[in-house]
């Protein structure tokens, strides 16, 4: 599969990178929206509209599918704008600084454009310079407008009468039903693992099926932590006739926003399964979906179709990102949050770009604010949590639940689910525990995991409402920022073709702190979330969890070893780095081997 670039950007909260194609497609370069919050994407479609200088139709809030029809109007309009852009840029001359120029400027210089570009700017015969150049826009791609669903966020909906409407109208579904109308050609990312209704779902439309030409409109891309998980997941959307067309691999811990932690599985083994096991992966796959295929009635394929694996996750140097592409043989490597420093490519205020690009390792941190209850990488003193802790203070915690997507998981108090952060649910949480009348310590600890959830949905969509002016208040509300810890080490506020210069080598934009390999720093993070786990544990131990922490250390061990085998592969790196990284493993090898694991006669004492 051709490709103009060996990175691509992630998915980055809801309102970061919702507009984030617009400002990088045209130049080649793939990136992912969040489908989250449909009022934020009829907000924007109505300001790129004005924008254009077209009449704007809102979609009604009485469309029994608004939600699906707003999604599907603003990836059309995405798509329209993209093209527009690429055809522009593609008409503008070879002039220093212009557009078409820094198309071709980032291009990775041993892709077969940018050798023939740099063969233009040294030829001499304008004929030749002249026929060239038409080569060259003739061969130009963009780069594509992939969306993003969280599998977990599929709540339910109701009428105004409280009748629960059909499961088809759930947020997810709708999100997956506003894509698929669209015009879009191009991917969805279904990430936080496998729903098996909104999985079977997705047979309901013809994009998602190869056509008479064996191509795919519409693509599936699953983010995954583990090369069991996928072929799990790729087996059962092949049943449905559906084929996964890229792998999308993730640290568990090493990265932004809602961090899935594996059983101490760390990402070099993971990657090293992958890259050994692909072939098979995609023989076994694809038989499974002929099988499918030929039951459904429908055409069988020659061959499989196109398969994609990709990684991402604390990648921040270029013999980093080469190592994922040479070693494990990855397509792509995904840069997210260096990116958050790039205005140019994210929605991004400046009070919190400030913020991000001051950021230390102290002030990036794994927390419990989620109220989807896993853990949430996250900025010390992001205004949300602020606007948080002062509501907390005049002792009315919980926040009003201006937009009900977390809406999905409690049921304690209520019939309906409500959200852990609402304030309906923390004064109902709060007044359970008071009939308890615990010991003060007790009492405070358990408080404090009540109100540690922060209404994450508000908090990071407010980005693009204050970047382009879309509030319709005096004051907004807080804002939530979701960078992995990678951001402690870049502290410059960027443009795009720095960032890309960047990634290929040609610059450096790491600040003077200390940098880990990206290997050794997830490596430290599961060593301190094993032992946070360990003590959390500890008073409602069982037999199950104590096989958890006793696999969870074999894992930590076995990644120590294969990382000792993988030095010497690391064939950009200086005999100064592969010493460091040695004697880090061996300190992390020796923490591993001294941690007791609890037993459960120790927890009945």
């Amino acid at each position: 599969m051709a490709k103009t670039h060996t990175f691509q950007i992630p998915v980055m909260g809801i309102g970061f990178t919702i507009d984030t194609p617009l400002k990088v497609a045209p130049f080649g370069i793939s990136s992912v929206l969040s489908l989250g919050d449909d009022l934020l994407i009829e907000r924007m479609r109505e300001m790129y509209v004005k924008k254009m200088g077209k009449p704007f139709t809102p979609v009604p809030k009485t469309d029994s599918d608004g939600r699906a029809n707003r999604i599907t109007l603003y990836l059309n309009l995405m798509n329209e704008m993209v093209k527009n852009k690429f055809q522009e840029l593609k008409a503008a001359s070879f002039e220093k600084g212009s557009e078409l120029t820094k198309y071709f400027e980032m291009l990775p210089d041993f892709s077969t454009l940018k050798k023939e570009y740099n063969r233009m700017k040294e030829e001499n015969d304008s004929s030749v310079v002249e026929k060239i150049q038409g080569w060259l826009k003739e061969n130009m791609t963009m780069g594509s407008i992939d969306v993003n669903i969280m599998t977990k966020l599929d709540k339910a909906n109701y009428t105004k009468s409280g009748e629960q409407l059909p499961q088809i109208m759930n947020d997810a579904h709708a999100a997956l039903r506003g894509f698929a109308n669209s015009d879009l050609s191009s991917g969805v990312v279904l990430s936080a693992g496998l729903s098996p209704r909104l999985y079977t779902y997705i047979s309901n439309f013809e994009d998602f099926f190869p056509d008479e030409k064996e191509q795919l409109k519409k693509k599936v891309i699953l983010k995954v932590s583990d090369y069991r998980s996928a072929l799990v997941q790729g087996k059962f959307l092949a049943k449905k006739g559906i084929w996964v067309s890229e792998y999308r691999i993730e640290s568990g811990l090493n990265c932004g926003g809602h961090a899935f932690a594996t059983e101490g599985y760390l990402m070099g083994p993971i990657l090293d399964e992958f890259n050994k096991n692909r072939s098979t992966l995609i023989k076994e796959v694809h038989q499974i979906l002929n099988d499918a295929l030929k039951g459904l009635g429908r055409k069988e394929l020659s061959k499989p179709l196109d398969l994609l694996v990709t990684a991402q996750g604390g990648v921040g140097t270029v013999n980093e990102h080469n190592l994922l592409l040479d070693k494990y043989n990855v397509d792509l490597v995904g840069w997210g949050t260096p990116f958050l420093l790039v205005p140019e490519v994210v929605n991004i205020d400046g009070d919190t770009l400030e913020k991000l690009s001051k950021a230390t390792c102290e002030d990036l941190y794994l927390s419990n604010i989620s109220p989807i209850g896993v853990p949430f990488n996250s900025l010390k003193g992001n205004t949300k949590d602020v606007l948080k802790e002062e509501k907390i203070a005049t002792g009315k915690p919980g926040s009003p639940c201006p937009s009900q997507f977390l809406k999905i998981y409690n049921t304690e108090f209520t019939e309906r689910p409500i959200c852990l952060a609402s304030r309906q649910y923390q004064k109902l949480k709060i007044a359970e525990l008071e009939a308890k009348n615990l010991p003060e310590e007790e009492h405070q600890k358990a408080y404090d995991k009540i109100t540690v959830k922060s209404c994450i949905c508000a908090g990071l969509v407010m980005t693009p409402y204050i970047e382009h002016d879309m509030l319709r208040r005096a004051d907004g509300e807080g804002i939530s920022v979701c960078p992995g810890p990678n951001m402690a080490y870049f502290s410059k506020k960027t443009t795009l073709q720095e960032m890309v210069n960047h990634i290929y080598g040609k610059v450096n934009l790491l600040n003077d702190t200390y940098r880990p390999h990206m290997f050794i720093k997830e490596l430290g993070m599961y060593i301190d979330y094993l032992k946070k786990e360990m003590e959390e544990s500890i008073e409602l131990l069982n037999l199950k969890k104590v096989k958890y922490f006793e696999k969870f250390k074999d894992n930590l061990l076995s990644g120590i070893e294969y990382y000792e085998g993988l030095i010497n592969e690391m064939k950009e790196e200086s005999d100064q780095f592969k010493k460091k990284f040695k004697e880090e493993l061996n300190h992390f090898n020796a923490m591993v081997e001294s941690i007791q694991l609890p037993t459960l006669e120790e927890s009945l004492t």
